[in-house]
């Protein structure tokens, strides 16, 4: 398979990952397909994970991750410093699985495949060939 699909693939998959677990936390997902269903629950999840923030900006992470999330995935879509947000998000859920393994245990980053997850980003960030991105329609020098 070229390259140049398999980038695309990758921007479109870890995207709408991202997408679909804000969705989820927005109450988006039909019943009985969520993990957390609505915005309370979510927040109640990532005060769990993140025993070592205090309890009063839990609300402000929660809602830092989600904003990163959406933005990240936007940026992935559309092609916009691809190798920039595909590192950042590598990062990000890189972050997350290691804030579920520590606040429970590794079989729930494994279950949930964030370890995989961070490594495609990660992939993807290797990637230069540009394929169906706005970047080239911005920096055509560039690319």
């Amino acid at each position: 398979m070229n390259s140049r699909y398999i980038k695309l693939f990758l921007r479109a998959a870890i995207a709408t990952a991202f997408l679909s677990a804000v969705a989820d936390r927005l109450g988006l997902w039909p019943e009985g397909l969520y993990a957390w269903g609505n915005w309370d629950s979510f927040v109640q999840s990532t005060e769990a994970m993140n025993p070592w923030f205090p309890p009063a900006i839990i609300p402000a992470v929660a809602f830092m991750a989600t904003a990163l999330e959406v933005v990240f995935a936007l940026c992935l879509l559309i092609g916009f410093k691809t190798e920039l947000f595909a590192k950042l998000s590598g990062y990000l859920l890189l972050a997350f699985a290691l804030a579920i393994t520590f606040s429970s245990n590794i079989k729930g980053s494994f279950d949930y495949s964030v370890f995989t997850a961070a490594a495609a980003a990660f992939a993807l960030s290797l990637l230069r060939e540009k394929h169906w991105e706005l970047d080239t329609l911005i920096f055509p020098n560039k690319v």
